[in-house]
């Protein structure tokens, strides 16, 4: 069941998928209406699951579930990574890979392998000041105040 993403608690479970490259406004514009009706028939053991979702930047999907109503649980987020798959698939994008590091130069936004950002440390390139995206926050709550933070605050700071 599809509530809007501002209105789910602020303890809601997420999962953000990060794309390789910028998606285009009407990439954009089509992934938003698939992934809402996705969502709206998007069950745990038969019962709806209260989420939602924002895209960010062009580039981050940001899918939320209220698990005080109902969990998601193996079989919905097999569910949601199908989903996640399919649309990797129609667009040509990488969205699974975890060995990505997204960061922001500037307004811009860039996207290096793990092993080019580790690279681009060491030569000084990026710094410890570096706005980085740690994916691997897991609540609404932790994405509002710990997703876009100095490379120091995150996990990021093992390669300064």
């Amino acid at each position: 069941m599809y509530v809007p993403f501002d209105t789910l608690p602020k303890h809601s479970r997420i999962w953000i998928y990060q794309s390789n490259r910028k998606l285009t406004d009407d990439e954009v514009a089509e992934i938003e209406t698939a992934t809402k009706e996705f969502i709206e028939n998007w069950a745990a053991h038969g019962q709806g699951l209260e989420s939602s979702f924002t895209i960010k930047y062009n580039r981050f999907i940001i899918i939320a579930v209220n698990q005080d109503i109902q969990s998601a649980t193996g079989c919905s987020i097999d569910a949601s990574v199908k989903f996640i798959q399919d649309l990797e698939a129609k667009y040509s994008i990488d969205l699974l890979d975890k060995m990505n590091v997204t960061y922001k130069q500037g307004d811009f936004i860039a996207h290096k392998t793990l092993i080019e950002f580790k690279q681009m440390a060491k030569q000084k390139s990026v710094s410890s000041n570096t706005i980085v995206f740690n994916n691997l926050v897991n609540t609404i709550e932790e994405w509002e105040d710990f997703w876009e933070v100095p490379a120091s605050e995150s996990w990021h700071s093992r390669f300064f």
